[in-house]
């Protein structure tokens, strides 16, 4: 068993805890700390700013009558079951792609925990320009989007890797 940690993808479990760790502690200090709605000027573009998002990414389906809940919940549980899989297969000379897999399995966790719990996902980071916000987000949110650039980044270079090859 612990071969199959050190030999695969697996052994990157431990981001994805961190993962969970800091966004899990992250929301529970806003909750313990801010009313709703509540917003804090960090800098002159960027708040943190306390709202509950009951949809998904930037709020989609929000305003929707409960089932987002659930539904969002099992795209993650199904998501990171996958991703469980991949990293499982992964071999041990592969850094980047199970790097990328270990952020995005944190943060969908993060979320769906969030969603299980509470009915909504503690979302508090507020990037703006002048009167232009972007949708607030939340650690689990920012691992989510960092594993899919490293994604992105990964499958450019093995396309290269490759095609060197041939």
């Amino acid at each position: 068993m612990l071969k199959l940690f050190k030999e695969t993808g697996l052994r990157f479990l431990w981001l994805t805890a961190i993962v969970i760790i800091l966004d899990q502690w992250t929301k529970q200090a806003v909750l313990a700390s801010m009313e709703l709605y509540q917003s804090i000027e960090i800098t002159g573009f960027f708040n943190l700013t306390y709202v509950r998002n009951y949809g998904a990414a930037f709020s989609f389906l929000h305003d929707a009558s409960g089932w987002q809940r659930w539904f969002f919940t099992a795209i993650a549980v199904v998501v990171s079951v996958v991703i469980l899989r991949w990293l499982k297969s992964t071999p041990k000379k592969q850094i980047m792609l199970p790097v990328a897999f270990a952020l995005i399995l944190g943060g969908a966790i993060g979320n769906v925990y969030d969603r299980l719990v509470l009915g909504y996902v503690v979302d508090f980071l507020d990037v703006y320009y002048q009167q232009h916000h972007w949708p607030a987000f939340n650690v689990a949110d920012s691992a989510i989007c960092l594993g899919a650039i490293l994604l992105i980044i990964d499958m450019f270079k093995n396309k290269e890797n490759q095609e060197s090859q041939k």
